[in-house]
């Protein structure tokens, strides 16, 4: 008895672990954005889907688990020979994606190694109807080129190829060095350019100054001499109107003040001292007949026209100001004692001169000459 109850323990474990695996070969969890290719018997039976699924155990095996999602693959550089026999290294960037799992995998062994086998060629394709300057310059043609041709050959793939993209061109090192010195030299030539032109605007701009300043300096000394002229002038003419309205005022108020032969001899007393002061008058002779000379000066005067030796009638008389003289202060004290010192002196010239006048003749008479 002991031994049957063994046995059926067995076979109950053994039942109980097949249904184990069963239940594990029935229900497949497959992730989200991947697809199972389900074959039975190896031949393709059907695609799961994302989530839970059910397959008949021992029977149904899920082959092949493909990934749904956008993928980047990138290849190694591969040389490539342009259209003017230089070769280039270019390395690509392919980013596809799978639309077709049951093609992806029953059509094509291995679709990664197929797009960078299919992408070496058509580049090899493409960059070899260029130059190097072209090839340099075209990375969107070549991509757009590039993404076509991937595109309508890898469809039967069940692949889609959404973007290409070319990392890098690396022409040979003599190239690189041979482009950076006319790189070089294309910048100093521009530099070069520039600087002259810069030279030339700076010479233009300083011409230009130059030529303004010139043209404002000679305005300026035009205005300024117009402007002395027309001051010189109005000064002339102000200085002619004013000693015209001096001399008719002068000659009118001698005719209201009426004056006779008594007035002339008076103003040849008066400018006999301003004669005697004379820097080039070293000597000055009166003559002792001074009196007759006077006379004489006013009998001469009668010929005068205009100058009666008497005057009726009633004369204008000068308002000689108030009668009650002002208290000088302290200047007008000195300006009255300098006046008083310069009449003085003008009376001791005279004098003088009289005195040297009356010993002239004696010694005329002792035979020496008289002085002129």
């Amino acid at each position: 008895m002991e031994g049957a109850g063994v046995g059926v323990l067995i076979v109950f474990v053994l039942l109980v672990l097949f249904a184990v695996a069963a239940l594990a070969k029935t229900v497949r969890i497959v992730p989200q954005a991947r697809a199972g290719i389900v074959e039975r018997f190896g031949k393709y039976k059907g695609t799961l889907p994302a989530g839970l699924n059910v397959v008949v155990p021992f029977v149904d095996k899920v082959r092949y688990m493909i990934d749904l999602r956008e993928q980047v693959v990138s290849f190694p550089p591969q040389p490539v020979i342009t259209e003017d026999n230089l070769v280039v290294s270019i390395d690509t960037v392919i980013y596809f994606q799978v639309t077709d799992p049951v093609a992806a995998t029953y059509e094509i062994a291995n679709y990664i190694q197929a797009v960078e086998q299919l992408t070496m060629t058509t580049l090899r394709n493409i960059v070899g109807g260029m130059d190097l300057e072209e090839t340099l310059t075209s990375r969107d043609a070549i991509n757009s080129r590039l993404r076509g041709v991937l595109d309508e050959a890898t469809g039967k793939w069940g692949i889609r190829v959404n973007r290409v993209e070319l990392k890098g061109i690396d022409p040979p090192p003599s190239i690189k060095d041979s482009m950076e010195k006319q790189m070089r030299a294309d910048r100093e030539k521009r530099a070069v350019i520039l600087t002259a032109e810069g030279q030339r605007q700076a010479a233009i701009l300083t011409a230009e100054g130059s030529k303004q300043s010139a043209i404002l300096t000679a305005e300026g000394e035009r205005e300024s001499q117009i402007l002395r002229a027309q001051a010189e002038r109005e000064s002339q003419i102000l200085k002619a109107q004013g000693e015209g309205q001096a001399i008719q005022t002068v000659f009118q108020a001698i005719h209201d003040g009426r004056p006779d032969q008594s007035l002339l001899a008076y103003q040849y007393l008066q400018m006999m001292p301003r004669i005697a002061e004379g820097d080039a008058n070293k000597v000055w002779i009166v003559p002792s007949e001074i009196g007759k000379a006077l006379e004489g000066l006013g009998s001469t005067m009668n010929s005068l026209k205009g100058i009666p030796d008497e005057v009726d009638g009633p004369v204008k008389r000068v308002d000689m100001g108030p009668a009650e003289p002002a208290v000088p202060d302290a200047h007008g004290d000195r300006s009255l004692s300098q006046a008083h010192d310069a009449v003085a002196e003008a009376i001791a010239a005279a004098d003088a001169a009289t005195e040297n006048s009356a010993r002239r003749p004696s010694e005329a008479d002792d035979g020496e000459p008289p002085a002129q």
